[in-house]
């Protein structure tokens, strides 16, 4: 049997600095790797109908490549996931400007986000299986975002062939946050070309409509009649770049989110999370399932709030849980 936890290196990153990567890996033999550069899930081997292990996260074999990918593959997302229009939002009469990476926007936390920072690191066994926990510090003024933001992350596999995600963060001033892992899935495998042949289902009655830049309108719209209903499973075959609105629980508690499920190798990922939204992101051969709050939600006052202040504990949540 496989040790539970190994760490090995994985390279230098731009500062020179050592880059590690972690598996942790479970009774059953699945396992998950991940980098301390950018908090990125390198590879997730999972079993199949047959009992076959095969990779079914997109990643890179040399950390060079991640340095100057536009991907994100398996990266944390951070200060802010998703899109904040032209980069600029307001806090208590205060206007900031971010900076901006996607012509006159910010992306997934501007020019240099957190999946381009080296996190600390903490590897443990735990009751129900294996923990990696990262830490990183923001400085105020990190990218135009105001206040010091403490991020810790703790990726946890376990026994029942769960991939947990423990987000909490705090700030010393007032600001905006929206964090999110950014995986792309082919669970059919390394040699998946496309998820053109994967059942999808996404637990949510409505979407949030975009304009040309790929910027919500702002409405809140049903998805019924559209090509973006997915309540009941079907192929996923239509390109996405959307947000999903779900339907929470509330009060911090775990609800599905979505299903994908590959019919040919038998694999099936069920996503359950205490966030609002599920950004779904069709591309390079996989598909990227992001829980998160809305995107440009600071600049919209009918979407799900991304205000965090002194003194409150920014918590979220997501499991994704793969079986065949």
């Amino acid at each position: 049997m496989n040790a539970p936890i190994t760490m090995r290196p994985f390279g230098r990153a731009p500062d020179g600095r050592p880059v590690e990567a972690y598996t942790l890996t479970n009774v059953h033999g699945m396992s998950v790797c991940i980098l301390t550069y950018g908090g990125t899930v390198q590879s997730l081997r999972a079993l199949d109908r047959d009992g076959e292990l095969d990779d079914v996260v997109l990643g890179y074999d040399e950390l060079e490549r991640y340095f100057d990918s536009p991907r994100y593959f398996g990266a944390l997302i951070g200060r802010y996931a998703n899109r904040i229009a032209k980069g600029w939002f307001s806090i208590d009469g205060r206007d900031y400007q971010v900076t901006r990476n996607e012509g006159e926007n910010s992306l997934h936390g501007g020019v240099e986000g957190f999946d381009k920072r080296l996190w600390t690191a903490k590897a443990q066994e735990t009751r129900v299986g294996a923990r990696l926990t990262l830490n990183l510090v923001s400085p105020d003024g990190d990218q135009g975002f105001p206040g010091e933001l403490a991020v810790q992350v703790a990726y946890e596999l376990t026994r029942g062939n769960e991939l947990r995600l423990d987000f909490q963060a705090t700030t010393t001033a007032p600001t905006v946050i929206n964090l999110t892992n950014h995986s792309y899935w082919n669970l059919s495998g390394l040699d998946g070309r496309h998820t053109r042949d994967h059942e999808f289902q996404v637990f949510a009655e409505a979407y949030t409509p975009v304009d040309e830049a790929l910027l919500p309108t702002g409405e809140i719209a049903p998805v019924a009649g559209t090509d973006f209903d997915f309540r009941e499973p079907r192929l996923l075959t239509v390109d996405l770049d959307h947000n999903f609105v779900l339907r929470p629980k509330g009060r911090g508690a775990l609800a599905p989110a979505a299903r994908l499920h590959h019919p040919g190798v038998g694999r099936t990922l069920q996503i359950d999370t205490t966030e609002p939204g599920l950004q779904v992101f069709t591309g390079f051969g996989g598909v990227a399932l992001e829980t998160q709050r809305f995107p440009d939600a600071p600049n919209h006052p009918n979407f799900v709030p991304t205000l965090l202040r002194p003194g409150v504990i920014w918590k979220s949540t997501t499991v994704f849980k793969l079986s065949a």
